[in-house]
This record gives C-alpha cells, structure tokens and sequence, in this order.
C-alpha cells in the first residue's frame, strides 16, 4: 500500500502529491473511515497507528440506524451485519423488581432509514473490514508503529514528525485528521482545550459465554436502572455462534482495580445481578475511566479533530464510536470538496460548528442524560423515569422521536438544517456538506 517515498528526517520536499495528501494519526475505526472515504476518490492518504497492527480488544460494538446509512457504500454496511448481528429491538428494564419497563422497536424507523435496526459488530470487526477495501488502494497507505509527536503548519501545508521503530520523520500535507483518541496527541501539540470533567467512578466491564437472553430471557440489547448498581447487558457475535454477552457495571473509584477484578468480585457481582447455577466464565473483564469532555474547536487551520481526540462520552447509549465516524463522514465529504471541488477552506468552519454542535447538544446531553436515568436514587424521580419510559413506549408517535434520537437519525437531520442555514458562497454543493 505504499504509494510513493516518504519525505525524510532533515527536511520537507513538497510534490504535488504532497500538496494534496491527507494524513491521518490514528488507526482506528475513525481513522480508518475517513481514509476510505477519501481514498476511494483518489485523494493520497496516508494514515500513521501508534500501534503494530489494528487492536482487538472488545471496545464498542453498537452501530446505530444513522451511522449504518453513511456506511452503506461498498457494502461496508452488509459485511459488518454479517460479521455481527442484527438488533432491531432494545429494552429497558426496572433491576430490583426484575420487570422489563419498556421495549422499543427500530421497525417503526422504516420510513426514516434504510437501516431500521442497530447491528452489534464489535469495533475491530470494523476495522478489519474497512482496512480490506483500503489495501485494494493504491493512493492509501496505513503506516502502523508509528508515533505521531509534533505538529507544525503554515498558510499552504501541514507537517508531522512521526517516531518510528528506525528514527523520526517528517511528513507533510494539505490537512492533518487527529482521530488519536481521548489522549490524542495531535490535539495536545495543536493547543485545543478538552473541556469537561471526569466520572468518580469507573466503568467495569465483564464479557462471559452465559446466554442471558436464553436464560432470562432479555434480548441483545438491555438497560438495567438501579439506584444502587445500574448495568448494561448486550450481545456481540464474537466469532460466531452462541456468541458472548458483554455487562457494564459502576465501579468505585477508591477501590484497587485488582480488588474489582479480582474472580470473587467478578462472580459475587454477576451472581447478584443474575443469580446462576454455576459460576460464570469471564473471558474478558476491564476497568475503564470515564470522561464527558469536547474540545474547544474542532480545527484549528489545517488540523482538525474527528472521533474520541475531539470528544468522549459514557457509553451508555453506544453514541461515541457512532459519533466519531459521523465525523469523519462529515470532514471527508468537505475535504473532497475542497481537493476536488476548489470549495473554500471555509467550510470546514462548518464541519467545526456541525461536529461540535451534534457532539455537545446530543451526545453529551443524551449520554449523561441516559446514565441519570438509570443510577436515579430518589424513589419518586425513579418512579417518574420509569412511567415516562412506559409511556413513551406505549405512543407510536412518541415513540418514533424517542428513538430517532436515540438512533443518531434527529442529530444528522439537525447537521443538515445547519448546511442549509450555512453559506458557502456556491463552492460547495451543500448536500455534500452534512
């Protein structure tokens, strides 16, 4: 996948390549997305993963409706339903009483999406898949155990200083894409706030063989509320059937992490939640910390932030992978505006305003929004959210708009009324700009 010679240690010699190159630091999903998106058009791409080759452990799993749509292309939607599995359905359930409070149904989407259903298919299935397609481009390269540490750029280039396993070398571009995660490095080297605050306790996550679903007959998708240990519980296809089922609880931040990972925590905690004859495999336990932060602009001139490096969330509602790869959706489609179409460097003030309006007015708000909802203490605020659920369940109507938020659909329609709101001087056809 190499396309041409990199530029060396000692200096900088622009080609034309060069002048139209995107790089990219950081090889996830994010990252991944957005060189597909551009390279598929010809734009010289070429991304650099700190990392020796794409990480498989179980992070994010939920794709939403709206982030289904955008990923259609190639059959990239089709190929991770098939490496996953479809879930049209989620529900909410009361914990202590064991009653199931509310079950809404993707189906009434149908008018909305060409993806009325989420797909479960685990982040690095994603990644595999979209690596695929990029090894069948030449004008791409994915550059892995490599360290993006400076960043410097002018009115006509960006350049990187990437550490190797050999040295350090100097690349430049027109743009530089920092999907480098929540730590992003590029976004630290650019000088941009991350504003926000960090959740006291942390998330545990524990992954086990048990069916739930067989068991107690719940199904892929579960939201457990309880004011003293709310929980996630969710199926992944794994590597085929029966497939493993992934639970999210709260855990104290004053506690050792090897105290809460320790078997007899694991067993004592799984048991509590759903007692079971025998004690539970765990083939996979973790301890996450927690943040709700966005950074204070999603570019700064020919640096521009997509994925976790411009916001994290809880991942209560699966909306940070979704969000980032709308990001990147978003930000290609500009890029190529602006390569392809001589658009204005302007309308990337727009990916800046859309991105960081759906990332501060959606996500956060409805992340935060769906973990009170489950943790609620007070009697009478539990009581409230509950109906509430129930009721919104019971309207077809209400129904509908509950779940287009919750699917991402009402915040992509919202980045498109801000286009339509937006001018950019007849550069850019402004349903490319979404």
């Amino acid at each position: 996948m190499n396309a041409e010679p990199r530029e060396g240690r000692h200096g900088v010699n622009l080609t034309d390549q060069s002048r139209r190159r995107i790089l990219i630091a950081g090889g996830g999903p994010v990252g991944l997305v957005s060189a597909w998106l551009l390279g598929r058009r010809g734009i010289p791409v070429r991304l650099f993963e700190v990392n020796p080759g794409l990480q498989d452990d179980p992070r994010a799993a939920t794709t939403h409706p709206a982030t289904l749509d955008l990923l259609a292309d190639d059959g990239l939607a089709d190929d991770m339903a098939r490496a996953g599995l479809i879930a049209p359905i989620f529900q909410f359930w009361d914990r202590p009483s064991r009653q199931k409070v509310a079950e809404f149904d993707h189906a009434v989407l149908k008018n909305d999406t060409r993806h009325p259903f989420v797909v479960q298919c685990e982040q690095f299935k994603t990644s595999r898949l979209i690596l695929e397609r990029l090894r069948k481009l030449p004008n791409v390269e994915v550059l892995f155990s490599q360290e993006v540490q400076d960043v410097r750029q002018n009115d006509d280039t960006v350049t990187i200083d990437v550490r190797t396993p050999d040295d350090v070398q100097s690349h430049s571009g027109a743009f530089l894409i920092g999907s480098d995660g929540g730590r992003s490095i590029v976004r630290k080297q650019t000088g941009i706030a991350f504003e926000g605050f960090t959740w006291p306790e942390r998330f545990l996550v524990l992954t086990t063989p048990f069916d739930f679903g067989e068991a107690f007959g719940v199904c892929a998708r579960n939201y457990f509320a309880d004011p003293d240990e709310w929980c996630n519980c969710f199926k992944v296809s794994a590597d085929g059937p029966p497939g493993l089922w992934r639970t999210v609880f709260p855990a104290d931040g004053n506690l050792p992490e090897e105290q809460l990972l320790s078997d007899t925590a694991i067993q004592e905690r799984l048991q509590k939640f759903f007692p079971a004859a025998q004690p539970y495999k765990i083939v996979h336990r973790n301890l996450y910390v927690t943040h709700q932060r966005v950074a204070a602009t999603f570019r700064t001139g020919r640096v521009l932030l997509a994925g976790d490096a411009a916001h994290v969330n809880n991942p209560i509602g699966g909306m940070g992978l979704n969000s980032g790869i709308q990001d990147a959706a978003n930000l290609a489609e500009k890029l190529l505006a602006i390569l392809l179409n001589q658009a204005p460097d302007s309308i990337l003030d727009v990916y800046n305003l859309q991105r960081r309006t759906v990332a501060t007015e959606y996500v956060q708000e409805l992340s935060i929004a769906n973990k009170k909802r489950l943790e609620a203490r007070d009697p009478e605020v539990r009581r409230r959210n509950l109906n509430e659920l129930r009721e919104i369940a019971a309207d077809p109507l209400r129904a509908r708009q509950f779940l287009l938020r919750t699917s991402m659909i009402a915040s992509q329609k919202r980045v498109a009324e801000m286009a339509v709101a937006t001018e950019f001087g007849g550069a850019a056809r402004r349903e490319d700009c979404f």
